[in-house]
């Protein structure tokens, strides 16, 4: 087999409701996720061992070995699939690191997709489930790769409604904000569980669907880290942003938009007044 690639589009968490937290102190989840049009690509040659390579603009932020979450994926997946053959991997990595759009996720999800086809395995769904989710919470999620109403710890999936078509504008300062830190510093009651059940028509009721709604880690995010709030108000600041929104645990924020070039001009107007941060337009992948 001669090499091939895949994507790994960035995760949104369009919707976030903490509903509540299990006994050994996981917090349960009811979360929209969406993908977006931007993301990491990984390629994939026959080899005899085992090994990765990783290049692109944010390739400085990870371990090409070690605690690599791609090469975890792999060795777990070599594990549940009786598979001692290699590969050879290379990852372009383009989003920025501990940003809550699932950079990591996305990479482990697509190295699980590329090596199965790769080693022309096919693993049981609920093998392939149970893999992905002792890699990471969002793993499944960003394996499903599709809409996607996500509960529980993120082990429990369903088929979220069709979006519209829409853009996306994302936004990250160049902090890294950890997942735990965040959990740990919400505060208040847990909210109730508000799945979206239809379709939006268009951008603009979407926008008014998710407005209704919320994420949860908003404010413990912008405790921590004050600058999400910055990035929250110059989203918003800008001509034609149907919505502003944290995406995940931040410190990745969103503009919501109707149109490829009203998501641009926003882009060329954030990276103007701020050059240092991760500014990326892309489409809503329905």
């Amino acid at each position: 087999m001669t090499s091939f690639s895949i994507e790994a589009p960035a995760k949104v968490n369009l919707t976030l409701h903490v509903v509540g937290r299990r006994d050994d102190g996981y917090h349960l989840l009811d979360s929209l996720v969406a993908f977006a049009g931007v993301g990491d690509t990984l390629e994939f040659r026959p080899a005899d061992t085992l090994r990765l390579e990783v290049t692109g603009p944010t390739a400085g932020q990870i371990p090409a070995e070690g605690e690599n979450i791609v090469l975890k994926a792999a060795r777990l997946l070599a594990g549940a699939a009786g598979v001692t053959r290699g590969a050879a991997i290379t990852l372009t990595k383009r989003l920025p690191v501990a940003a809550g759009i699932g950079g990591g996720s996305a990479d482990a999800a697509a190295a699980l997709k590329g090596l199965m086809r790769l080693w022309d395995v096919v693993l049981p769904a609920g093998t392939l489930a149970k893999v992905a989710l002792s890699i990471g919470a969002d793993v499944p999620v960003c394996l499903a790769g599709t809409p996607t109403r996500m509960m529980g710890v993120g082990e429990m999936l369903e088929p979220a409604p069709a979006l519209p078509p829409a853009w996306l504008l994302l936004v990250n300062p160049m902090v890294p904000l950890h997942t735990p830190p965040v959990f740990k510093a919400r505060t208040g009651p847990f909210s109730a569980a508000d799945p979206l059940t239809d379709s939006p028509r268009d951008a603009k009721a979407l926008a008014a669907a998710l407005a209704a709604r919320r994420n949860d880690l908003t404010p413990p995010a912008i405790t921590i880290e004050p600058v999400v709030g910055e990035v929250l108000a110059a989203i918003a600041a800008t001509p034609d942003c149907l919505l502003p929104r944290m995406s995940g645990s931040g410190a990745t924020c969103f503009g919501l938009y109707a149109e490829e070039s009203q998501a641009r001009a926003a882009a060329a107007r954030l990276a103007a007044a701020h050059p240092a941060w991760w500014i990326a337009p892309a489409r809503l992948l329905s």
